[in-house]
């Protein structure tokens, strides 16, 4: 049902949705849910107590609705119905146990032994809940169980990446780690659960306009040559200074070593059309993604296969450009066609089709609003500018007043952020920080503000901070 209502939402109301509760967007959704369907099954009580029948209706109804959802999802089975199925009739088999049980409560108190009866149907509710309980349990352990990291032995890279230097975690109280912890690294997708698939189970298939059909088993993914990046990833819905922005080393595949296998012809297609385990597709420009830039399929994070939720068994990485057209998590087939025969998710929805990740530099601490001492105050954050020559300089600027040069962290490369700090003199009283990043290819980082949608939010980072 979650997905499904997703799939329905205007994109203006997704990007407030996220911007207003960020990763806990998704527990709001199921709380949405969960809410209705409560108020449903309610009412459902309620008229059950004068037409039973009517009342089993309306949990038949929900039902309904509930397969209807999953009927709508792509790569659905047979399985996917079991849950559903199991509703209809448990649901209206506890309303009959809960109306014969109100009934009998109500006779006995037309026969003076109105305690007995209540309390026979406060027992048939605790019974009643106490399954349901279990059953939730029972659901969430098997859920677990599935979850459950597979165990892979990765292959050593055959072009690994240089030793990442030292940042400034320890320098900087309060900055972002120079490495995103793999359990800290963002997630933001249309996926209310995670997908469990399996290594055995897995395959990519390369079609549409090439030579000849592909198709890669995880083990043949295995056994080709593979290269090893420090590379930042951004979600096109991050706001300026947002949190949607991690940093990691990827291991992984190539993916112009991957579509050569299948032959591919440039002067055709345009776009790579990415699909995942679940029918989810996005859109890559493929003269972007063939350009020479470190595209892969990654089957590593951070020196471990990829989490579940980050796109076990194997993603795609694009430095250089945002998520929603270039990080396909999950990912089982690569189709080579032209943006004018098929369109993917997101580009139905109005998002742009070529969306390179803007300039962009982030202030960590202090925090916005934050009462800092006077005196000797340090600033720091991260900036990033790939496929742009890399973050060439920092400035800050403090009330309106002239930009200042920042002190520079260590580089781990173009594709990757760069921590940055500035010792500044505060006095007292509430104060307006801004900062700005350079490329290395010189270009400035654009203070015109724009929204996340359609290809990525613009403008600098400001804050107030309150020095006593």
């Amino acid at each position: 049902m979650g997905s499904a209502v997703i799939d329905l939402t205007p994109t203006p109301l997704k990007e407030w949705a996220i911007r207003r509760f960020g990763t806990g967007d998704k527990v709001v959704l199921v709380g949405s849910v969960l809410v209705g369907v409560l108020v449903l099954a309610a009412l459902a009580g309620a008229v059950a107590r004068r037409r039973l029948a009517v009342g089993a209706a309306i949990l038949v109804a929900l039902v309904g609705i509930a397969v209807a959802a999953v009927l709508t999802r792509a790569e659905t089975g047979a399985l996917d119905l079991l849950p559903s199925l199991v509703a209809a009739v448990t649901g209206p088999l506890a309303l009959v146990l809960l109306a014969r049980a109100d009934r009998a409560a109500q006779e006995a108190r037309r026969a003076g032994r109105g305690e007995d009866g209540r309390r026979a149907l406060l027992l048939t509710a605790a019974v009643l809940g106490a399954l349901a309980v279990a059953g939730g349990a029972a659901g969430r352990f098997v859920s677990s169980l599935r979850l459950r990291p597979e165990d892979v032995t990765l292959p050593r890279p055959a072009d690994p990446a240089p030793p990442l230097p030292r940042g400034l975690d320890d320098q900087v109280p309060g900055i972002t780690p120079f490495r995103t912890p793999t359990r800290d690294f963002y997630r933001v997708d249309t996926r209310l659960d995670v997908p469990v698939v399996g290594t055995d189970d897995w395959t990519l298939t390369i079609d549409g306009d090439v030579d000849r059909k592909v198709t890669l088993s995880f083990d043949d993914l295995l056994g080709m040559p593979m290269i090893e990046r420090d590379i930042t990833l951004t979600c096109v819905s991050n706001s300026v200074g947002g949190p949607y922005v991690g940093a990691a080393r990827w291991l992984g595949v190539p993916l112009r070593d991957v579509l050569d296998r299948a032959g591919i012809d440039t002067t055709k297609a345009d776009q790579i059309l990415s699909t995942d385990v679940d029918g989810m597709t996005i859109s890559t420009p493929l003269a972007l993604a063939t350009d020479g830039r470190d595209a892969m399929l990654a089957v590593g994070m951070n020196g471990k296969a990829l989490p579940r939720e980050h796109g076990f068994p194997v993603r795609m990485v694009i430095p250089g450009l945002y998520g929603f057209i270039s990080a396909t998590k999950w990912v089982t087939r690569l189709t080579l066609t032209t943006y004018a025969a098929q369109d993917a998710y997101w580009t139905e929805r109005g998002w742009a089709t070529d969306a390179p990740i803007k300039i962009s530099a982030r202030i960590d601490t202090p925090r916005a609003l934050a009462k800092v001492d006077a005196g000797d105050v340090v600033i720091g954050g991260v900036a990033w500018a790939q496929e742009r020559g890399g973050v060439a300089g920092v400035q800050v600027r403090i009330d309106g007043g002239a930009w200042v040069d920042a002190q520079l962290g260590p580089s781990g490369g173009d594709d990757y952020w760069r921590q940055w700090f500035y010792r500044w003199e505060a006095g007292s009283g509430s104060h307006r920080i801004a900062v700005r990043a350079r490329s290395g290819d010189g270009e400035p980082q654009t203070a015109v503000r724009a929204e996340p949608f359609p290809n990525g939010a613009s403008g600098l980072h400001e804050l107030l901070v309150q020095v006593g």
